[in-house]
Parts: structure tokens; C-alpha cells; sequence
């Protein structure tokens, strides 16, 4: 057998990564969805940060207070491009937030599972493809 074959490993590691990422959102945001508490916060800044290409991405800053009276500042995990006119500087906002982890957070409106359900999707598509042609590889030799 030849050494080639090792490296259709490649996109199956990079399948089974991007799964694990994408259910892995899934997951949290289920979790926030059931256990989650609803506040009312407010959008006190905006962390920017720059990619190796120059890319600027957004992430907002969200200011609330949970039942218990404690103060929750906590950026988003998920930054975008442009900020939109709702998500500017001083909005108010709903936050839903895990009363036991209060750093386990969305931004309502914000926080989407869209990109979670790509990672989950492209994973399950380049490992199961991946996985089809090292076994019909495997069964042909």
C-alpha cells in the first residue's frame, strides 16, 4: 500500500475538527436556550480585532446585571465585519446568559447558530466523503 492514502487524513481531521467545533455551539447554545436567564443589557464597546489580512472584525461589548445583582461585562464570540445601527454603542439589548456561568452568554439578535450549523454541516460532509473513499480505497486494493 502506498503512503499517499495518508493524506486523505488531512480532510478527515479537518472534518472531524470542524464537527466537534460546530456541535459543540450547538450544544451551548441548546443549553442557553433551555437553563438560559433573559436580561436586559446594554452595548458599552466595541472590541476590534485584525486577521493576517487585514480584516477588521467587531465584537460588542455587553454590559448587564444578573438576578443575583452581579455586574456582567463580556464580549461576544462572535465578531462581524459591519456593525449594525442596533448593536451600536450605548443599544440596549436582550442578553440571555447561564445564571450558574454567566460568561456562557448571546446577544440576542446578534449570537446566531448559523455559523455553528455550517461548522456542523461541513464537518459531517468532508468527514463521512472522507471516510467513503479511504474505505472504498481500502476495500479495492
Amino acid at each position: 500500500m502506498e503512503r499517499e492514502w495518508l493524506f486523505s487524513l488531512i480532510p478527515l481531521f479537518i472534518g472531524a475538527v470542524c464537527l466537534c467545533f460546530g456541535v459543540y455551539g450547538l450544544r451551548r447554545a441548546g443549553a442557553l436556550r433551555r437553563r438560559g436567564v433573559t436580561a436586559q443589557g446594554r452595548i458599552v464597546r466595541h472590541d476590534t480585532m485584525r486577521n493576517d489580512e487585514g480584516a477588521t472584525f467587531h465584537y460588542p461589548v455587553a454590559v448587564w446585571t444578573t438576578r443575583d445583582g452581579r455586574t456582567c461585562e463580556h464580549p461576544s464570540r462572535f465578531g462581524r465585519g459591519k456593525v449594525a445601527g442596533a448593536f451600536g454603542v450605548g443599544a440596549a439589548v436582550a442578553v440571555r446568559y447561564d445564571p450558574e456561568d454567566p460568561r456562557r452568554f448571546a446577544i440576542q439578535g446578534w449570537d446566531t447558530t448559523a455559523v455553528d450549523l455550517l461548522f456542523t454541516v461541513l464537518g459531517a460532509v468532508l468527514s463521512a466523503g472522507t471516510s467513503v473513499v479511504l474505505l472504498v480505497r481500502l476495500l479495492t486494493l
